[in-house]
């Protein structure tokens, strides 16, 4: 394997943009099966000061867009979604939760090489089955169905284990720049905001490839 370099991800399970920027990502990776990046998901919370509970998603959407503004803003999140190949069914969305545990899972996830697969897990149980992913139960089945010890994680959740790291890590993003999501920061040097589109992606990809082919052989073991 060649070099592989580091494609950061600030996001949050429960912005829509990340999730369908998440789709267009994994479309161009797919196109590119000998890509050279290593995606990793970063923690960023769109509303870090959510009580734990959340609150209502109406309310959230009114508060945010004004009167009549949750089905505009759906509307156009429908239609980007369903371009990108995701489903979206904010009809079954009820609650805008709190995510830091669903963070939480992702790092453990990380730990273990399944991050990929639980944030796609968490996006979906999100908008396509308007499942509260700050439930612990929810959490906990995520976990299981995609290869976690579901007793492990269980125990994890109903502890503090790792809740001041994951927020410390928030706060440095935003202290470092990070202001919206999605974020991506590509092998430490180059930074992009936005859903960006496939297209970006796969001339990006062919780039830095490029780029990669065009330089002497590394030593072994050697990273971005």
């Amino acid at each position: 394997m060649g070099i592989m370099l580091k494609l950061i991800v600030f996001s949050d399970p429960v912005c829509p943009w990340c999730y369908i920027g998440k789709g267009r990502l994994d479309r161009a990776l797919a196109q590119r099966p000998g890509h050279p990046f290593e995606v990793e998901y970063h923690p960023f919370q769109l509303n870090p000061d959510f009580p734990p509970e959340g609150m209502a998603r109406s309310a959230y959407l009114e508060r945010l867009f004004g009167p009549g503004g949750e089905a505009k803003a759906d509307a156009q999140v429908g239609a980007e979604a369903e371009a990108a190949g995701l489903a979206f069914a904010p009809e079954k969305m009820n609650r805008m939760p709190n995510t830091l545990d669903a963070h939480r899972l992702m790092h453990w996830a990380a730990l273990e090489g399944k991050q990929a697969e639980i944030t796609s897990a968490l996006f979906h149980a999100n908008f396509a089955e308007g499942r509260d992913i700050s439930n612990h139960k929810v959490l906990a089945d995520i976990a299981e169905a995609n290869g976690m010890e579901r007793d492990v994680v269980a125990r994890l959740l109903a502890s503090d284990a790792d809740r001041d790291d994951l927020i410390a890590r928030d706060e440095d993003a935003r202290q470092k720049g990070v202001r919206a999501v999605p974020t991506y920061v590509i092998a430490g040097q180059h930074v992009v905001s936005g859903a960006q589109p496939t297209e970006m992606w796969l001339n990006v990809i062919d780039q830095v490839s490029e780029q990669l082919a065009a330089q002497p052989d590394s030593t072994p073991g050697e990273t971005c």
